[in-house]
């Protein structure tokens, strides 16, 4: 007798065009196959007794032999009080090919295709292209007027047809990414719970400690280059969503295939799910996640700890494990463990530093002068202003020769209690510390911008509004052309609106934020405000890492990204009033970026794919994954 799981192993199944890049299938005794799994029959309890048999004689058998013939059948003849065990066997024909979303191409199999695999009468007759897909989907897209309608039909394609949502996405991804990405992304884990169809990453909660290695044995992937993991706790500007966080390893990681060229079948979302403080999900009848109060201490941390050593034990050293949307005391104290014993990266402190000092560099050419000649101004220093804040003190290190320690004296911080100086250190959390500076208190933004005469202002704080006419009015009173960064994100969290930026500053501002904005007309020109997104680099950064080998992440990896990004705007951009290239060259961009790590990495000696490629910007070219469909034999 023949199992399910045998057939579906049997060596009469071979996949074509295979491997893990996600390319076709095709086999070499299909029929065969199919006439041998479809032949299973699964004995159910007494009194009911079923048995094999062939698939020649099917067709003599009786109506509920010629259903179980059918390749199912026992779940239909079993009730809901007899146990059943569900068999199940993959064979990419058939309908089994067109609910395959890495091998589904929909109406665009040939007619070959659709004789070799079984697909006739399954499709329509029309036989039409990739592009015209796209061309499709697309026209269907527009006609959504509301946001979230546009990500769940994106989530949608991409359970169904992975090429083609990626092809989708890189074909027009300056106005996809706001739907897949921010700012939609975050109404989509708001209400996660109400449109969750099925799982598209993995979930660690505190019910599985002590089995977390075989939760992750349950990916059917094995060959995992980047993950991304959350625990929920601080949900760009929205705060704790629990559980529902996963939309943003979810996006993170769509981001890193389309983008960075990274494989899909590379790519783990992970969301660390301990319970959440958030009310409002905690009596939400859809909810997801455990319903409890978010656990802390020792019992977070062993979770933690079980999952990283898990994670290494099953993937390897050189697995990119980035930390997403991790609330800020667990952010730096995660970082600082595990960045010596694990290949960590924390987009929220490193990779928005990267691509905000990419923006400053960039920004120089139009306003002049070197970065440590400027004066900066952070309201917020959470995660993302200080990582922001380090990282251009090291550049400037690195330029000027000069100790860290009085690098950092170019930048200050303000957070809700007001400027971080000297006379609070001693109540401060610890990395905040490093930016306290002798001045006398001051506890709002506008007096701090008056006292300081910051030349860059950046918003990190997440919270809406906060730069007011007052606060832009008076950076423009002292700066030709004043820096302001609005960074938090949703758009409603953004400190200002470009509209407002150019408006108050008489169309003088260099202006960029976290979320997009429409290009803005004031006395006549049109501003393009650019939005310094950390899309422009952590694809790239963990492409480079991937094909570099690399085993620990060095700071001077991140510059070296910050000065390729800025290396790419060009004075087309400038004019235009733009401080970053557009995000049509994005692959492109990544390449070098990827090109750029990679050397690092090798100049570093943390690099361990060897001997190191001639030309690293076309190694990493070669390397990216592309969504163009395949053909099947």
């Amino acid at each position: 007798m023949l199992s399910a799981r045998a057939a579906a192993a049997s060596p009469l199944w071979k996949r074509g065009e295979g491997g893990s890049s996600g390319s076709g299938s095709g086999c070499t005794s299909c029929r065969e196959v199919r006439r041998r799994a479809a032949a299973v029959r699964v004995r159910a309890a007494a009194p009911r007794r079923v048995e094999a048999v062939a698939m020649e004689s099917a067709a003599e058998t009786e109506k509920e032999e010629e259903v179980a013939a059918a390749g199912g059948g026992v779940e239909d003849m079993a009730t809901e009080e007899v146990p059943v065990t569900p068999w199940a066997f993959s064979v990419a024909s058939g309908y089994t090919l067109l609910r395959d979303p890495h091998h589904n191409k929909g109406l665009a199999f040939s007619e070959k295709e659709r004789d070799a695999h079984y697909l006739r009468g399954l499709l329509p007759p029309a036989v039409v292209s990739q592009d015209l897909q796209v061309k499709k989907i697309m026209h269907n897209l527009r006609q959504y007027s509301v946001p979230l309608q546009r990500y769940m039909a994106m989530m949608d394609l991409q359970e169904r047809n992975e090429r083609l949502f990626y092809k989708l996405l890189i074909d027009n991804v300056e106005e996809l990414l706001p739907v897949v990405y921010t700012p939609t992304v975050g109404e989509a884990c708001q209400k996660y719970g109400s449109i969750f169809r099925q799982p598209q990453g993995l979930y660690v909660s505190l019910k599985d400690k002590g089995k977390v290695l075989d939760v992750l044995r349950n990916w059917p992937e094995r060959n995992i280059q980047v993950i991304v993991v959350t625990d929920g706790e601080r949900i760009l500007g929205l705060g704790d969503l629990g559980c529902q966080g996963m939309g943003i390893p979810v996006g993170k990681l769509s981001l890193y295939t389309a983008l960075g060229g990274v494989r899909p079948s590379a790519c783990l979302p992970i969301t660390i799910d301990v319970g959440t403080n958030n009310e409002q999900l905690l009596n939400d009848e859809f909810y997801i996640g455990l319903r409890q109060r978010r656990a802390t201490g020792k019992e977070y941390h062993e979770l933690m700890e079980e999952f990283m050593s898990a994670v290494k034990q099953i993937y390897g050293e050189k697995v990119l494990i980035q930390f997403e949307d991790f609330a800020n005391h667990n952010a730096f104290d995660l970082l600082a463990k595990y960045s010596k014993s694990h290949l960590v990266f924390n987009d929220d402190i490193q990779g928005t530093a990267s691509v905000v000092l990419a923006g400053l560099l960039s920004s120089l050419k139009v306003v002049g002068g070197t970065l440590a000649e400027h004066t900066y101004l952070f309201l917020g220093a959470g995660e993302a202003g200080t990582g922001i804040a380090e990282l251009i003190a090291l550049e400037i290190s690195k330029q000027t020769k000069a100790p860290i320690e009085e690098c950092r004296k170019k930048v200050w911080l303000l957070d809700s209690k007001g400027l971080i100086v000297n006379s609070r250190k001693e109540s401060l959390q610890a990395f905040k510390k490093p930016w306290a500076h002798e001045h006398e208190p001051v506890t709002t933004l506008l007096d701090a911008v008056q006292s300081i005469k910051p030349t860059v202002l950046i918003g990190t704080s997440g919270v809406g509004k906060t730069f007011t006419k007052e606060v832009i009015e008076a950076m423009a009173s002292f700066n030709e052309r004043p820096v302001i960064f609005s960074l938090s994100n949703p758009t409603s969290h953004s400190e200002c609106t470009a509209e407002e930026a150019y408006n108050w500053s008489q169309g003088r501002a260099v202006f960029a934020s976290g979320s997009p904005f429409d290009p803005v007309e004031y006395n006549g020109k049109i501003h393009v405000p650019g939005q310094s997104n950390n899309a422009y680099i952590f694809p790239g950064f963990g492409l480079g890492v991937v094909i570099s080998g690399a085993v620990r992440v060095h700071e001077d990896m991140l510059l070296a990204a910050s000065e390729t990004l800025a290396d790419q705007a060009t004075q087309e951009n400038f004019e235009k009033g733009s401080i970053f290239p557009p995000f049509t060259n994005i692959r492109k961009i990544s390449a070098r970026i990827a090109a750029s790590v990679a050397a690092k990495a090798y100049e570093l000696g943390l690099a361990t794919r060897l001997p190191q490629p001639r030309d690293l910007e076309k190694y990493a070219e070669s390397c990216m994954y592309t969504p163009v469909y395949r053909s099947y034999r």
